[in-house]
């Protein structure tokens, strides 16, 4: 079988790095990149692995090509702190890479938000691309939602990668200060001009499309509030975009 690194960032994430790291046990290597936490994050990655590095923040993209440098495997599996592997999505790349058929494959990402499952809504199956040829991983440049970039050749795995996305609405709202400041930055540098519209249809759009559309209804009360937070991340994108505008005009 081809072996396998392991790569994850963190940033104080002592509530979920014991579980992360318990589901990818089965790679040959395990490398996580901190970006200087002040928690135990570090202490408790310390008894899975000590290829560990410690470096000031340089965006999400930066740290993540340099994390691709260190590994010496020939495959890639990203994973985020708060996700894991389940059992069954871990066996299945284990016999797909006994005989790979590609050079990048895509998982489902099952969300697990305020405390469910969510089905619906347009997160699941939410494929995104992991396991990749070592060579050929490279990652976007957008500060937020960067991914890599998919080979010409890929395809699909079956089984989910769980991901415990927000355990609280706190913790849903803290997330979206950053996010939003760095995503109006990534519409700035594409070029995107700001307009008034921006703030009332694609809020009003993507609650429609979410809860309705893509059967949020379907996932409780937290498919309602899933959509409506969802409205407000726009919202407050482009009123960020708006700002960053602003300013620049006045300067």
């Amino acid at each position: 079988m081809a072996t396998v690194s392991v790569l994850i960032i963190t940033l104080n994430e002592e509530k979920n790095i014991r579980r992360c790291l318990e589901s990818v046990k089965w790679a040959d290597e395990m490398i996580l990149i901190d970006a200087q936490s002040s928690d135990r994050t570090v202490e408790i990655a310390r008894e899975y692995t000590d290829k560990i590095f410690i470096r000031k923040w340089e965006g999400f993209g930066g740290a993540k090509n340099f994390a691709n440098r260190q590994a010496s495997s020939d495959w890639l599996f990203w994973i985020d702190a708060d996700e894991e592997v389940s059992p069954a999505l871990a066996e299945e790349i284990k016999q797909t890479l006994d005989d790979p058929q590609a050079d990048g494959y895509f998982v489902p990402r099952l969300a697990n938000f305020l405390g469910r499952w969510i089905k619906h809504s347009g997160w699941y199956p939410g494929y995104i691309l992991r396991p990749v040829r070592r060579e050929l991983a490279k990652f976007s440049d957008l500060q937020v939602h960067e991914g890599l970039i998919a080979p010409p050749k890929s395809a699909k795995l079956k089984n989910p990668l769980f991901h415990y996305t927000d355990p609280s609405i706190r913790h849903y709202f803290e997330k979206l200060n950053n996010y939003t400041s760095l995503a109006a930055m990534d519409l700035q540098k594409r070029g995107k001009q700001f307009r008034i519209s921006d703030l009332i249809i694609r809020p009003l759009h993507i609650i429609v499309k979410m809860y309705i559309l893509r059967c949020g209804f379907l996932d409780g009360f937290q498919g309602f509030l899933l959509a409506l937070f969802s409205g407000v991340y726009v919202f407050v994108k482009y009123a960020k975009l708006w700002e960053i505008q602003k300013n620049h005009v006045q300067e």
